[in-house]
């Protein structure tokens, strides 16, 4: 089998169909179709079954497709890479959102002074999208909030960080301990299901059996500070994205009884991927530059009785 006949399967699976494919890749599609049937007999698997005009990728060709698509990744960053041995070139980086926002813009500008050729491409996203795009080889490496979700990807730690409980500054929760039953009585302003701190939150809720419904859902931070700020309901976010608007005091921060929400953020990449030289400062730099944030002064807490 050729590089060839793994290109055509790739585009075949990205796009859905053998003309789609076939337009991509300046193909004509009974060649698309000559070179997925000469891979099913090499391998004695089925690819694909055909339903309507469409092909649905078999269990035994996504696994072929993991294979298939970081041979073909492979083989275009070595292309990119021989051609780019004076240290020029492109390095593909995903972030979640916090991260994209926050703390990627730093670790870039260390690399891009370390590296003044090299150009980045930055692709920011929530933490489950971004994995997707290391297992698809679309991005080299990803700074994530969440848990690692996919066996494929290997994660190294890099920053720990915190999420906070926070309210409007005329809310009776504001510098406040209350108990974890009180936040079932509240208006719920949460990220999106897929976002690392969704994830945590929902999961923190389960383990103490209390109910997550949230009356307004976003993928907004801001769109979501500035429904709590306006007294519309509470929420949890990551310190980095209020500690504007907690140093501003538009917001206040409240405690819940026994819930801790430290996180570890982790860059990932897959298991098969070759790491450049470019890629491994990368990492060095988002292990190893302090990252100076604003602290926003904590109130002073109060437990609020049980009721």
């Amino acid at each position: 089998m050729t590089l060839r006949h793994l290109r055509i399967f790739v585009t075949v699976c990205e796009t859905g169909s053998t003309t789609a494919a076939s337009e991509k890749l300046y193909i004509a599609q009974p060649s698309i179709s000559v070179a997925i049937g000469e891979l099913e007999q090499y391998y004695g698997i089925h690819l694909f079954d055909r339903i309507g005009r469409r092909l649905q990728v078999t269990d035994a060709g996504l696994r072929f497709l993991e294979y298939a698509t970081h041979i073909v990744g492979l083989f275009d960053e070595m292309e990119r890479e021989v051609k780019n041995f004076d240290a020029t070139g492109i390095i593909r980086i995903g972030a979640s959102i916090t991260i994209g926002n926050y703390l990627l813009p730093q670790y870039a500008a260390q690399f891009s002074r370390e590296h003044p050729q090299m150009q980045i491409r930055a692709t920011i996203q929530n933490s489950d999208d971004v994995q997707q795009y290391v297992e698809k080889n679309l991005v080299d490496l990803a700074l994530i909030e969440g848990p690692v979700s996919h066996e494929s990807l290997k994660a190294i730690p890099f920053y720990q960080d915190k999420l906070v409980f926070f309210c409007a500054p005329g809310h009776p929760f504001a510098g406040q301990i209350i108990p974890i039953e009180q936040l079932a009585s509240q208006s719920l302003i949460l990220r999106e299901p897929g976002s690392a701190g969704r994830d945590i939150f929902d999961g923190i809720m389960a383990a103490h059996n209390q109910p997550v419904e949230p009356a307004w859902q976003s993928d907004s931070s801001q769109a979501i500070v500035r429904a709590v700020q306006a007294g519309m309901g509470i929420s949890v976010l990551p310190y980095l994205l209020i500690q504007e608007s907690l140093q501003q005091q538009k917001i206040r921060i409240f405690q819940v009884e026994g819930i801790s929400l430290s996180r570890t953020l982790h860059i990932i990449y897959h298991r098969h991927k070759f790491l450049t030289p470019s890629a491994k400062d990368f990492i060095r730099i988002c292990q190893e530059l302090p990252i100076q944030l604003p602290p926003a002064a904590m109130p002073h807490i109060h437990p609020v009785p049980h009721m």
